[in-house]
């Protein structure tokens, strides 16, 4: 009977856990509504993408009539040098009105075409942060979660530890155990306890990222857990196959490497349209209250010339800068081109790398679960042992240890998964709001029933 008690005693110390209020409390879907808003990074690449809009219309303005207009006025005195005499006094006022229409400009047509793709590049480039921002979010949230189990867990062994030292000292009290298991004990809550001060640290920090992520600070406990008894799903395709052709076309990486050779090519046409000659088409309107001084000087009235023409600039000779420019964005293409096939090397690589890496973090997470299991027999057992003395107190804290690293570790493998499973979609280019929405449906509210790293011992308390 002292042995069934005395264990019924730790299970309750290791499963004890206070319930939390969800009143406050906060999911993935809420955290990820609270980045878009107001996560920096995020609002900077919008901001960007929003400049980057602009090269469309400021291209196509080189192809569209310039117009420019100019008011004069002005008090002329004019005299001659013979005696001085004056010739002409008056006011003077002229307008001029100037329009000018490209006919032929090859690097104002190729910088035009050059602007849709340097659109469609940061618009690419808006589309990762936006996964970047998903990554990042959902990687601040299970950051938390995990660091939370893992204070649990370690709380949960000082109180077993304690009620260990307790035991300890109680036997020695009756001449049954030695002051050694009072030692050891009390070493071990020590350094415990030393290790819960530095992980209550580590959550602080990892609390202060998600912050700045979604602009407000989380309250301890209040983000939805993931209840321990939901089965992580596998890859959809469940191919490696399929995820490498995805991601070989569909990474954003990928695609953004793609539109930048394409851009590198329109740099060498513009760089050779130093060569070219340019066409312009002119028409001018001009007004003089004293007239054109060239065909009837000082004639009184207003004269309005008006003309009309087209200007042909040719470019001879440029000391040999438009060849090298030519030469340079050659070269620069040619460098696009082994980005886009390392770009497409490393979407292959990482396919396969978050592929296997959700393949074995899901056999991980059953090979934890069975040694969970078998860790907590351990434990009972050796509990067992200790109270009819076959085992030592050293046994006991081992055991006790040991389920907690367990413990530890089979958290961490389940939010390592699935966030390995959101870094595979997003390499291949498909994570999308959805994705988040999925996870959010597994999460429950802090407190319920399966939640926690210690729900398995609740049970039993």
């Amino acid at each position: 009977m002292a042995c069934a008690r005395r264990l019924a005693g730790l299970l309750v110390a290791l499963g004890l856990s206070a319930f939390t209020s969800n009143a406050a409390s906060m999911d993935l879907s809420q955290v990820w509504q609270l980045a878009l808003t107001n996560d920096p990074t995020y609002q900077a690449a919008r901001a960007n993408y929003r400049a980057a809009a602009q090269k469309l219309p400021i291209a196509r303005a080189n192809l569209l009539p310039s117009i420019s207009g100019g008011l004069t006025g002005a008090y002329q005195d004019n005299r001659a040098t013979g005696n001085f005499d004056q010739v002409f006094q008056g006011t003077r006022s002229a307008w001029a009105l100037n329009l000018t229409q490209p006919v032929f400009n090859w690097s104002a047509i190729q910088t035009f075409e050059q602007s849709k793709l340097q659109v469609a590049s940061a618009e690419v480039q808006l589309q990762l942060a936006y996964q970047d921002l998903m990554l990042r979010s959902s990687e601040a949230y299970f950051r938390i979660l995990a660091l939370q189990d893992e204070l649990e867990a370690l709380k949960a062994e000082q109180r077993s530890i304690q009620e260990q030292l307790a035991a300890a000292k109680r036997r020695f009290e009756l001449g049954d155990a030695t002051v050694t298991d009072a030692l050891e004990a009390q070493a071990r809550f020590d350094l415990t306890s030393a290790n819960i001060i530095g992980l209550e640290n580590e959550l602080s920090n990892a609390e202060d990222e998600l912050a700045r992520i979604i602009g407000r600070q989380p309250l301890p406990q209040t983000l939805y857990p993931l209840p321990y008894n939901i089965p992580l799903p596998a890859p959809q395709p469940n191919k490696l196959s399929a995820w490498s052709d995805q991601a070989k076309s569909a990474n954003l990486n990928v695609v953004r490497a793609q539109i930048q050779t394409r851009i590198a090519k329109y740099d060498i046409e513009i760089a050779k349209s130093g060569h070219y000659p340019s066409v312009n088409l002119t028409a001018s309107s001009t007004s003089n209250l004293v007239g054109n001084s060239q065909i009837q000087p000082f004639y009184d009235g207003r004269t309005i010339d008006n003309t009309v023409g087209l200007t042909l600039s040719v470019p001879i000779y440029s000391g040999g800068g438009v060849s090298a420019n030519v030469v340079e964005k050659a070269e620069l293409q040619q460098k696009s081109v082994y980005d886009l096939e390392a770009e497409r090397r490393r979407s292959l690589q990482l396919s396969r790398q978050f592929f296997n890496g959700v393949q074995a973090g899901l056999a991980r997470i059953k090979g934890l679960e069975a040694a969970e299991k078998s860790s907590l027999s351990a434990l009972k057992a050796n509990l067992t042992g200790y109270e009819i003395g076959v085992r030592i107190n050293l046994d006991v804290l081992d055991a006790q240890r040991q389920l907690f690293i367990t413990k530890r570790d089979l958290a961490a493998a389940r939010y390592n998964t699935l966030l390995t499973s959101l870094r595979l979609r997003a390499n291949s280019g498909v994570l999308s709001e959805s994705d988040l929405f999925a996870i959010n449906q597994l999460l429950k509210p802090p407190g319920s029933p399966g939640t926690g790293i210690m729900h398995d011992l609740r049970k039993q308390r």
